[in-house]
């Protein structure tokens, strides 16, 4: 998983330059964003999170990202009312490429456990090639005071891979639960590597201990848990 960071990153206008793109936005209805209203809100992602890459969330001021995505601070807050809301949309960003990822080139272990796992040390390897962002995104989603789905897209993640495609609506109350568990394990066992007492190798072991024991009966619920 490449981080925005990285592949993404803008640069803020030239000194004196006035900022462009001032006029007043009001977001349309889901699904019906104009084109170049996406192209305007992916700028404000990537410049938060090449911002929260090199100096973390307190990195991501918001009049500093507005500069450095050419956009007004008034439009900045029309589509982020917050410092959280933004993070929590760089999240989102990092779990689409991550999914874009998956399916390019699925998981081929034999076991649902495997699978997971996978997963879980794929999104390790993408995070930490940025460490300064994963440990800004992931201790702020913590602290969230606005509705952050990270735990429940990964935990939707993990079902698809681990039951061959099941959905969050086809799953049981049970596979739910025990995916979101093993996500939890993920972000726990993550901010333990950042803080340097895990390496790699113990996080991934750690792993497969949990989903060996959380992923044991997973299967389409069309056969139920034993």
């Amino acid at each position: 998983m490449r981080s925005h960071a990285v592949t993404d990153a803008l640069a803020p206008p030239p000194e004196g330059q006035p900022v462009v793109d001032s006029h007043p936005v009001t977001p349309p209805a889901p699904g019906a964003r104009t084109r170049s209203q996406h192209q305007r809100r992916r700028r404000i992602v990537q410049a938060a999170a090449a911002l929260a890459s090199r100096g973390g969330v307190e990195a991501m001021q918001m009049r500093t990202v507005a500069e450095r995505a050419g956009v007004a601070l008034g439009t900045l807050y029309r589509y982020f009312p917050s410092k959280m809301d933004l993070v929590v949309a760089v999240v989102s960003e990092e779990i689409d490429l991550l999914e874009s990822s998956i399916e390019r080139r699925p998981p081929s272990a034999a076991t649902p456990a495997g699978r997971a796992v996978d997963v879980l040390m794929r999104a390790t390897r993408g995070l930490m090639r940025e460490p300064e962002l994963a440990d800004a995104l992931i201790r702020s989603l913590i602290m969230a005071e606005v509705e952050a789905p990270f735990g429940d897209r990964m935990a939707g993640l993990i079902l698809r891979v681990a039951a061959g495609g099941l959905t969050v609506d086809r799953a049981t109350e049970e596979q739910f639960a025990l995916a979101g568990s093993l996500a939890g394990v993920w972000v726990q066992e993550l901010l333990e590597m950042l803080r340097g007492r895990r390496t790699y190798d113990q996080i991934q072991r750690r792993i497969e201990i949990a989903a060996d024991r959380l992923l044991v009966d997973f299967q389409d619920p069309d056969t139920p848990i034993r």
